[in-house]
C-alpha cells in the first residue's frame, strides 16, 4: 500500500512540474506576440525572421552582384523625410542596410518611425562604390587633395529591396 501512495504522489508531483513548465513557456510566448506592427507592401509576417547580427553575417558573406531572398529585424536608423521611400535599418558595429521599397509601389512613414523595430522581407544584395567614384565623390564635397589620395579601396554597401515591411506600433 505504501509504495502505491508512494508511485502517486511522484506521478502527481511530476505531472504537476510539467504544467507549471508549460505555463512558463506560454508566458514567454505571449511576452513575445506583445509587439503589434503596422504592414506595408506585401503581407508578412514576424517568424523565421534573421536577427541583425545574424543579418550582418550574411551580408560580410557576399559580394557584389549576389543576392538573397531573407526576412531580418532590425530597428530603423533613419527614413526619407521627403516621401517615406527609404530607410535605414541599425547593424552591429555601427554598420546599417539602406532599404528602398519594390516597385516604389509603397512608402514607410516619414516621421515617428527612428528607433522603432522593423521586419523587412525581400532581397539582400551589396553594392561597391569604386576607387574612382569615391574620389570622385571626395573632389564634389571639397575634400583635399591629400584625404582624396587616402582612398585606396572601394566600399561595400549593405542593400536591401523589401516587398514587405512591418513596423511596431511600441517599441
Amino acid at each position: 500500500m505504501k509504495k502505491t501512495i508512494v508511485f502517486f504522489a511522484m506521478l502527481t508531483l511530476s505531472v504537476a512540474c510539467k504544467k507549471e513548465n508549460n505555463s512558463q513557456n506560454e508566458t514567454q510566448t505571449e511576452i513575445k506576440d506583445t509587439l503589434t506592427y503596422q504592414s506595408f507592401g506585401e503581407n508578412i509576417t514576424s517568424d523565421e525572421t534573421l536577427s541583425k547580427e545574424e543579418m550582418l553575417a550574411k551580408y560580410e558573406n557576399m559580394k557584389a552582384g549576389d543576392t538573397l531572398q531573407v526576412k531580418f529585424a532590425s530597428n530603423i536608423n533613419t527614413t526619407c523625410k521627403k516621401k517615406g521611400c527609404w530607410m535605414t535599418l541599425k547593424l552591429p558595429n555601427e554598420q546599417e542596410a539602406f532599404v528602398k521599397f519594390k516597385d516604389y509601389a509603397f512608402f514607410v512613414p516619414k516621421e515617428g518611425a527612428e528607433n522603432h523595430k522593423a521586419i523587412v522581407s525581400g532581397k539582400a544584395f551589396i553594392e561597391e562604390t569604386s576607387v574612382d567614384d569615391l574620389k570622385h565623390e571626395a573632389k564634389d564635397a571639397g575634400k583635399s587633395q591629400e584625404e582624396i589620395d587616402k582612398i585606396i579601396e572601394p566600399i561595400k554597401n549593405y542593400r536591401f529591396m523589401a516587398d514587405g515591411v512591418l513596423i511596431a506600433d511600441n517599441q
